[in-house]
């Protein structure tokens, strides 16, 4: 029988690297002979560790610069893949599918590129007309093109990020028995739901153990910390990817902005609360995650949330949802102290 080789490129970023880990096990159940390989960035790498889809990952890193990826591009040409799913389609992706023989326009078949709609975006940005898929999935749309080569494109179970027994305990050992992990941060302070509101959220369940997720830059989460340090753990900065992932597989539930850690807790199965704000290609994508979000006319403002905010009530797609709306939320989903 023949043994499919299949080629997954996607460099980055967090969030959708994070969607893209059920694109393996999907490809997988199809090709169920076949050798799956993985070409990411360095830093996202982490996330594609012990995927049980994955039978090697290959790395890239931006300081290899252009050389670097002709020479990864080379080293590829070697495996000759039947297959290759091009998910990112930006000029490194591009450069990569040249390389490896296949053109530049989509007319080899066995060469499948995901289509980021560009005139869908121009139209939405341009003249706000929306004319996505409501409500929008970045994990249904990273799964459509499979289409293509005749697979089922519904999601895997979760998990779709393989944590170790080691990694879990190793976590656990770190933290209460119970708690709610909150992500406060996001790439763009528009995207961030107001510092105000998690204060409120904390200081309405005084008996509520919480940990905090961000990065080192995130030095903002020192002003939660401060609220209860009693019954607050400040992770900003501490942990690698995997171990904030295992920091979320121990939670009763996540609170998140729309950033990675979002999409990193419904890979995982956890419960968890999506803040939605001014960008449109974030939302989640399984029955775990309940989305609050504000329907107003202006959003989305932008396409990833940079800005600006052209609504005379500033951020009010993120200040309306309410701290008493999450804690509602939150309730319904576990038993909460």
């Amino acid at each position: 029988m023949l043994k499919e080789k299949i080629l997954i490129i996607r460099f980055s970023s967090f969030g959708d690297v994070t969607q893209c880990l059920s694109v393996p096990s999907v490809l997988k159940s199809h090709f169920t002979n076949s050798n799956l390989h993985w070409i990411t960035r360095e830093d996202m790498a982490p996330l594609l560790e012990n995927h049980t889809a994955i039978d090697r990952i290959w790395i890239f890193s931006r300081s290899q610069g252009i050389l670097g990826l002709l020479r990864l591009g080379r080293e590829l040409r070697k495996e000759k893949f039947t297959h290759i799913y091009d998910a990112h389609n930006n000029l490194r992706s591009n450069l990569i599918t040249l390389i490896l023989g296949f053109p530049w326009i989509e007319k080899h078949p066995l060469l499948l590129r995901r289509s980021l709609r560009r005139w869908k975006r121009f139209l939405l940005f341009r003249f706000r007309w929306n004319l996505f898929e409501q409500p929008f999935s970045g994990q249904r749309d990273l799964l459509e093109p499979l289409k293509k080569w005749g697979l089922l494109t519904s999601l895997p179970k979760t998990p779709q990020i393989f944590l170790k027994d080691s990694e879990i305990s190793e976590s656990s050992n770190l933290l209460p028995e119970k708690f709610i992990a909150l992500a406060p941060s996001a790439a763009f302070e528009l995207k961030r739901w107001p510092l105000e509101h998690w204060k409120n959220l904390i200081l309405r369940m005084p008996q509520q153990k919480f940990v905090l997720l961000g990065g080192p830059q995130d030095t903002f989460l020192e002003n939660l910390f401060i609220l209860a340090p009693d019954r607050i753990i400040n992770l900003a900065g501490k942990m690698t990817l995997r171990q904030s992932a295992s920091v979320i597989a121990n939670s009763q539930a996540l609170v998140s902005n729309d950033t990675g850690l979002l999409h990193v807790g419904e890979q995982l199965g956890r419960p968890t609360i999506a803040l939605m704000g001014p960008a449109p290609f974030g939302f989640p994508s399984r029955s775990s995650t309940k989305i609050l979000e504000i329907k107003l006319p202006c959003r989305p403002c932008s396409k990833h949330g940079q800005g600006p905010c052209v609504n005379p009530n500033f951020q009010q797609c993120l200040k309306d949802i309410l701290p008493d709306q999450v804690q509602k939320e939150l309730a319904r989903m576990v038993p909460l102290s």
